[in-house]
């Protein structure tokens, strides 16, 4: 993630007369053959992506963890005697060492614990709950109830929890909600005489994906399966390099036992001190093993980024010396065995141990996120010659930068024509006016080199105080017309993804972002919408649609790609009338015939180009699906002022 803000600029669309133009589309003349990979999604844990986002723990600091122990709790006493005590005990658990000792004198019950969540507690009327929490009674006779109150302090849920023991045991309980909360709070409250200890207090939707206990949020992912990608990055990003090395992101502490995954602050609670974010903390609940699952289960390959021995180069800069570089190359071996490695082997069978025997087919590996400079190649030739003497067959992703262009990415990609990395991650976060420009960025690359990873991308123009506003449909627009350019130079681009790809509207530090959520609804942004029109309309080979014998690339303000799937026997044509006229099209098809008299259009468009979709409005800019009617050889199109489409015909040879 690139940490700079760029000037919203607006693309100055040009306005041109609606004369019918002819487009010639040689389906005859199937050229490259488009990867797997080519439309995928990267995630890091940024705007709360993580815990409080796709993680579905409610319960924020539920195991007392983060440097200030009671941080995301508030004690009251309402007119009882009590006091909490804060136990660390990190000769005995050095990875979860702190508990809960409350001491209590409350016949009738004052004394509560509240747990805020993260930005509120968010429950679903009618959905099941499970409340759990480890809890020993010392001495005397305490009880505990549980309440679910909304933001007027009004309770929604009460429920009296059994008599405890004089040893550490986990208690559960199941509940249905009786009402939905949006910002809620959970409070306990502590009846009787004497002392108990409380730790791992949680609360997960019953419901969850693939309704897995302790899992993900179910709305969230399906978005995400929705997308139907080809890779999951993971899982950063800047938190993969930290401030420092200390803060980096370690994958070892995030396998095995979830109760034992050793809290780690995320470098996004201090990134920008005007969105400061103090209560941002990775508990790893979602660790490595969850990402490999979650790929998975909605059929992407995984890309994980390992770090490479150097700190974010935008903060300390900080670096392991060249001689003290095997560890971090020993994760990166380990990893590949984690993911890959038979089950009688060291981290193959912590896999196992994980209920997951079996391999999850690991092909990439990115070595650093943004890295630049001499320091970094010298770094990342170690990690090269290590991996590829002892696995061969792993795709290495190498990092061009910061930036799409300039000295710095132009060293790197010397450096990098001279090694075995597979594919070049370079990064754009750049004006809409920029994407419109770049669209035939590709159309002239080295067709020997290493191939390109389009790591991270988003437009980003003009933002009002509403936290999605910057996910604008001129952005949107500007991708789309960019995309065109990424497929149809499918043999040097092999992988793309937006980014970030979540965000709490309430706790957010960077935008855009391509799915916003609150703590009961989620949205997709136009800018959604166009990588999903993409993804879902791969097809297996490009074939060249050309205005004059010449691909569209912004002339007249029109961009364009076509794609047949072979298998399926389908033309996809991708559009994009960037003007603010309607356009009427002829598409000749050379080599097929249309096999029927009426072909699918999907068109995306927005009467303003600065519209947006919200949470309370998230359907102001969303796909419309129609049929247009259709020749044996020819297709007439209106295309819309400011328009996307994707044009589907079935054909025959």
């Amino acid at each position: 993630m690139k940490k700079l803000f760029l000037l919203p600029v607006l693309f100055a669309l040009v306005s041109t007369a609606a004369a019918q133009q002819s487009l010639t589309i040689q389906v005859n003349k199937p050229s490259v053959a488009i990867p797997s990979t080519m439309w995928g999604i990267f995630f890091e844990d940024i705007n709360f992506g993580a815990d409080g986002g796709l993680y579905a723990e409610l319960v924020k600091n539920g195991s007392f963890e983060f440097p200030m122990p009671m941080m995301g709790w508030r004690e009251a006493k309402n007119n009882a005697a009590g006091k909490t005590l804060i136990i660390n005990q990190s000769n005995t658990d050095n990875n979860n060492p702190r508990f809960a000792r409350i001491t209590v004198d409350a016949p009738a019950g004052g004394y509560t614990l509240s747990n805020e969540g993260f930005r509120g507690l968010g429950i679903h009327k009618n959905a099941t709950y499970k409340f759990s929490f480890r809890i020993k009674q010392l001495e005397g006779a305490v009880r505990i109830k549980l309440e679910l109150v909304n933001a007027s302090g009004k309770t929604i849920q009460s429920m009296m929890l059994p008599p405890f023991r004089d040893e550490w045991i986990d208690h559960i309980l199941d509940f249905a909600a009786d009402d939905s909360l949006q910002r809620g709070k959970l409070v306990l409250h502590f009846e009787g005489k004497g002392t108990v200890d409380i730790d791992r207090v949680s609360l997960f939707p019953t419901e969850t994906w693939k309704n897995r206990r302790r899992g993900l949020r179910k709305d969230l992912v399906e978005l995400l399966a929705g997308l139907q990608p080809g890779f999951l990055r993971f899982p950063g990003g800047c938190i993969v390099e930290g401030r420092d090395l200390s803060n980096r992101y370690q994958w070892k502490n995030t396998v095995g036992n979830p109760e034992q995954r050793k809290l780690l602050m995320n470098r996004w609670n201090v990134e920008f001190p005007r969105r400061a974010a103090p209560d941002y903390y990775q508990t790893f609940g979602l660790g490595f093993f969850e990402y490999f699952q979650l790929a998975e289960d909605i059929g992407a390959a995984p890309l994980p980024i390992i770090n490479c021995g150097m700190a974010c180069q935008y903060n300390s800069g900080e670096v392991t010396a060249m001689g003290e570089l095997d560890p971090f190359i020993q994760d990166a071996l380990d990893l590949i065995e984690f993911a890959n490695g038979d089950v009688k082997s060291k981290w193959g069978s912590l896999r196992a141990s994980m209920k997951h025997p079996e391999p999850f087919n690991l092909q990439y590996l990115g070595i650093g996120n943004e890295q630049w400079d001499e320091q970094y190649i010298e770094r990342y030739k170690e990690f090269e010659k290590a991996i590829q003497q002892k696995y061969p067959s792993i795709k290495l992703v190498a990092a061009a930068g910061p930036s799409p262009d300039g000295p710095r990415f132009e060293y790197a990609w010397k450096q990098f024509r001279q090694s075995n990395a597979a594919l070049i991650d370079e990064h754009y976060y750049q004006s809409p006016d920029w994407f419109f420009k770049n669209a035939s960025r590709y159309d002239n690359y080295d067709r020997k080199g290493p191939k390109v990873f389009a790591g991270e991308y988003a437009a980003h123009g003009k933002e009002e105080a509403t936290a999605e506003s910057r996910n604008t449909w001129l952005s949107a627009l500007a991708e789309a017309a960019f995309m065109t350019g990424l497929e149809r130079n499918a043999d040097v681009v092999q992988m793309s993804s937006y980014a970030p790809l979540l965000a709490h509207v309430d706790a957010w530090q960077w935008r855009p972002d391509l799915i916003w959520f609150n703590n009961l609804d989620a949205v997709a942004t136009p800018n959604y919408y166009v990588q999903k029109l993409f993804s879902t309309n791969r097809g297996s080979n490009t074939v060249p649609i050309l205005s004059n014998g010449q691909v569209m690339a912004g002339k007249d303000s029109l961009y364009a790609n076509a794609v047949v799937d072979k298998e399926k026997k389908m033309l996809i044509v991708k559009l994009v009338n960037a003007s603010s006229q309607a356009k009427n099209f002829e598409l000749q098809l050379e080599g097929i015939r249309a096999a029927d008299k009426e072909a699918i259009i999907q068109e995306l468009f927005a009467a303003n180009l600065l519209d947006y979709n919200t949470i309370d409005e998230p359907g102001k800019v969303k796909p419309a699906e129609s049929k247009i009617t259709v020749a044996k050889k020819k297709i007439t199109l209106a295309a819309k002022p400011y328009s996307f489409a994707v044009i589907k015909i079935g054909y025959t040879l």
